[in-house]
């Protein structure tokens, strides 16, 4: 059977009246896309996601996730009214890799309301249990190779591109249903105008840099198939071992990069290499988010590309980016290589794009070597983000 076709037909009843439903029609498509409006409209560092492009990031036809795993959406309902939704998926690639069994559930927004919310984790559990997965884990969509975590401090700051934003009361209804700390995300913040990195620590870095023959330069995009492929080897290595990850196929990563480097300059989109050989990258990307604040997800008004005007024109004012990937392979660490990456895209970002601050997200809490790196170049952490996970048994 296509696993990418799976769906549960029979609605999961509770009491008060709230009702769990998958989502098969378009119409209810079009509620899920547009719920989290009706929770987010009074947060003044809400940003309303591209409808088009989460329309597409949840298309089994579109996107690569559905030719080796599965996922389903759900609404949940007072009458006829949407108070919730919650998307669930199941990876079949990292239970191999994890010799687990565990699925995901994302895209979660709820009124503040605990029947709701364990409506729909009643049914995401559901799910996952008629395909045998014995525990449930999220925020997570699709994978950790995607948006994932819930924020639980740094709510007073705008979320950047490809990262998480929802209201304080989320944590208690996720804990509510049992759910319980699995680990937490760090992002962290530079102040590209006052914060000055020290110089001391600067000529070390290069000349450690320098003695192991480590050089940076910008992605070539007049050869980018090749320069994907290398990008591709070193996350796939960098990140095997890391908790929570899983190799991205081909497909994904074509797809993610071919996304990406439509906003992407070339500056902050940096390659490592050592004698020729690419051991390390960082990818940065100016922050979209600054640019389709105001659209309220559309980029089309009474079939006029009003949306795409004013898109053009934000994309000309952004002054933030995220450094969204930093990888070295095993080996070349603490050679300088995450280092001198984070330097030059400090530097490029600041001086030739005129960037005033910088969002690196996310790190592993545990992470030392990293944390401490982001430290020392000047990061501050100012957001965490908590993944949860329960054994679907309890309860």
């Amino acid at each position: 059977m296509d696993v990418s076709t799976q769906t549960v037909q029979r609605p999961v009843r509770f009491d008060r009246a709230i009702e769990a439903r998958p989502v098969i029609s378009r119409l209810d498509r079009r509620r899920f896309l547009e719920f989290p409006s009706r929770v987010h409209a009074a947060d003044p560092c809400w940003v309303p996601p591209l409808l088009l492009e989460r329309k597409q990031f949840l298309d089994p036809r579109k996107h690569p996730f559905y030719r080796h795993g599965a996922a389903q959406q759900f609404l949940a309902w007072r009458g006829n009214e949407p108070v919730g939704r919650i998307m669930v998926s199941d990876d079949p690639l990292y239970n191999a890799k994890h010799n687990d069994r565990v699925g995901c559930f994302g895209m979660f927004e709820s009124i503040e309301d605990p029947e709701v919310a364990h409506a729909l984790l009643d049914s995401a559990a559901e799910w996952l249990a008629a395909r045998g997965r014995t525990r449930i884990m999220g925020p997570i969509n699709y994978s950790t190779n995607y948006e994932c975590g819930l924020l639980i401090d740094g709510f007073d700051t705008p979320p950047r591109i490809m990262m998480n934003h929802n209201p304080p009361f989320y944590r208690g209804l996720l804990e509510s249903w049992g759910l319980v700390k699995a680990k937490d995300l760090y992002a962290w913040w530079f102040d590209c105008i006052d914060n000055q990195i020290d110089s001391n620590w600067r000529a070390r870095v290069e000349r450690v840099a320098a003695r192991g023959g480590v050089t940076v330069r910008p992605l070539r995009m007049n050869d980018l198939q090749a320069e994907l492929v290398r990008l591709q080897t070193i996350f796939n290595e960098a990140w095997k071992d890391n908790w929570g990850g899983v190799p991205m196929t081909e497909a994904e990563f074509q797809r993610m990069a071919r996304e990406l480097v439509h906003f992407a300059k070339p500056e902050v989109m940096l390659l490592s290499e050592v004698e020729g050989r690419a051991v390390g990258f960082s990818l940065s990307l100016p922050d979209f988010n600054e640019a389709i604040r105001g659209l309220n997800g559309r980029l089309f008004r009474f079939g006029l590309p009003l949306g795409l005007w004013k898109l053009w024109r934000g994309l000309k004012r952004i002054k933030t980016c995220r450094l969204l990937a930093l990888g070295v392979l095993d080996g070349f660490r603490r050679r300088g290589v995450a280092e001198l990456l984070i330097l030059r895209t400090f530097d490029h970002g600041r001086d030739t794009l005129g960037y005033t601050g910088a969002e690196l997200s996310w790190t592993l809490e545990d992470n030392a070597l990293v944390n401490r790196t982001i430290e020392a170049v000047g990061g501050r952490k100012y957001k965490t983000y908590r993944i949860f996970d329960r054994d679907l048994a309890n309860g």
